[in-house]
């Protein structure tokens, strides 16, 4: 099966367009350029493209056609090479995606290259897999690393990463607090179910995080990331790293912090989603709704946020020279994972189907509610961030030979038509608060002053979302600015 990616070329367009990372210009007056085999793989291994023969680019990157003079023979000569598995790993073209047009009397040939689904890659040349395999970046064609050729074998299996058994461990080397959390959590959502009345060893099997192997009990991959002691963790995975970083005051590095590495926590992901989650989350408003006799705690909003920290956990490559960074900003979100998107960016945002990079890790979120919905999880995020009237959410792929693959999600907390962050409450009852700060603020005062004065009782919310947007907008000011959390720290209006 073939993933097709941009690959579309129209005459009408010829004289708009420029070559970027999905269009490329070869005069190839001598014959098959060298050069063709190079971005045939790179376009394959990345998102596809259309390579054009017969053309030249100027220095001010317009085009210009030189013409083909035998088309029938370069035809012919592609497709000896391309159906030569010597020279090239894998043909991905149809008949019909090899087609020559005439534009002001010059013939020239366009070549339609698909994005190669996960199975085949990587596609290279030459018989050499390291240093045949080529990506395209908005620089041209770039031979891959080692790093990213293995990180593309890792993604072709079915079986995923996380599935392996670690026969030199044991279910000892879990953490015993996550292991009990993680169960509180399953219980209250499947009251009466039999895996509910299971001995952990047992237990830990059903879920994925374990398998009885040669009489033992031993982990898996997945149960050793999402319960394991951090310093364990590291011996399979050496790149491992979890960063949550807080960054709500613009003069202070970060204002809250967690990171795997501390010391003072498991370090491993089911804690680390169970600490971040409520941080990300703790200012966002939480209107008054029942579902039978209970309070329902989680707007859509807060759902859309703990999918995105779920869904970027359980797509990370833990093999990858990176960490896995979740930042909060008064006006955003973003979640870094190290891997590009299993099965293309384009068909993540499609929604439809399900492909996480770990599926063990993926089926024990999904068993304590996180992640429930196959295949929908970021089309879902972006439905929300719609109906809020908030910023259209972006994802964005980076990858280069001179840096690691990354997946980022950003999750702007601004209204679309506004621009105001709507992270707690209504956006005319927040500037009505930011209104009564201004004027209140007309001589110096504390924080606890203006906390008494709005009769808030959350620190944190004044803080985050009053005192510290209005310090950015320039229309308040720190009496002790070169040091933002004195004890004796006073605001005044500007």
């Amino acid at each position: 099966m073939v993933m097709s990616g941009q690959t579309q070329f129209d005459l009408k367009n010829f004289d708009s367009y420029r070559e970027d990372d999905r269009l490329e210009v070869k005069k190839a007056k001598g014959g098959l350029p060298k050069s063709l085999w190079d971005t045939y793989s790179s376009f394959a291994n990345t998102y596809g493209g259309c390579i054009i023969l017969g053309v030249v680019e100027h220095e001010d990157h317009t085009w210009e056609t030189c013409g083909l003079k035998d088309v029938s023979k370069l035809r012919k000569d592609f497709w000896d090479v391309m159906n030569n598995p010597e020279k090239v790993s894998i043909n991905l073209l149809r008949e019909v995606d090899v087609t020559d047009y005439e534009i002001n009397g010059d013939v020239i040939l366009v070549i339609r290259v698909p994005r190669a689904t996960r199975e085949n890659k990587p596609v290279f040349i030459n018989g050499d897999m390291f240093a045949g395999t080529f990506k395209r970046n908005w620089e041209g064609d770039y031979h891959c690393t080692k790093r990213e050729v293995l990180a593309m074998l890792r993604d072709q299996a079915d079986d995923t990463p996380d599935m392996k058994i670690l026969e030199d461990y044991s279910i000892s080397d879990f953490d015993k607090s996550s292991i009990r959390a993680y169960r509180v959590r399953y219980n209250t959502r499947h009251d009466n179910h039999p895996w509910t009345q299971l001995l952990d060893d047992e237990f830990l099997v059903r879920i994925g995080a374990a398998k009885d192997y040669k009489g033992k009990i031993v982990p898996t991959a997945a149960g050793l990331l999402m319960f394991g002691q951090e310093y364990l963790i590291t011996t399979e995975f050496p790149e491992y790293f979890l960063d949550y970083r807080e960054k709500l005051d613009p003069n202070i590095r970060w204002t809250d912090r967690v990171q795997s590495q501390s010391g003072d926590w498991s370090g491993n992901i089911f804690d680390f989603f169970a600490q971040v989650y409520p941080k990300i989350t703790a200012d966002f408003k939480k209107p008054f709704m029942t579902e039978g006799p209970y309070r329902v705690e989680e707007t859509p909003k807060h759902l859309a946020v703990r999918e995105a920290i779920a869904n970027c956990l359980v797509n990370t490559d833990y093999f990858q020279s990176w960490s896995v960074v979740i930042e909060r900003y008064p006006d955003r979100i973003t979640l870094a994972n190290p891997g590009l998107v299993r099965l293309g960016k384009e068909q993540m945002l499609k929604g439809g189907i399900s492909e996480p990079r770990n599926k063990n890790l993926f089926k024990m979120f999904n068993l304590i509610g996180v992640g429930e919905h196959a295949g929908s999880g970021v089309p879902d995020i972006f439905e929300v961030w719609k109906r809020e009237k908030l910023e259209a959410p972006t994802v964005e792929e980076q990858f280069g030979a001179d840096k690691p693959d990354r997946t980022i999600i950003n999750l702007p907390l601004l209204s679309a038509n506004l621009g105001t962050d709507l992270g707690t409450s209504a956006y005319d009852d927040e500037v009505d608060k930011k209104k009564l700060i201004i004027e209140f603020c007309v001589r110096e005062r504390s924080k606890a002053e203006i906390q008494e004065y709005l009769k808030i009782k959350s620190e944190r919310y004044v803080r985050q979302k009053l005192i510290t947007p209005l310090i950015l907008e320039g229309k308040l000011r720190r009496t002790i600015p070169d040091k933002p959390q004195s004890k004796n720290q006073k605001y005044i209006a500007t």
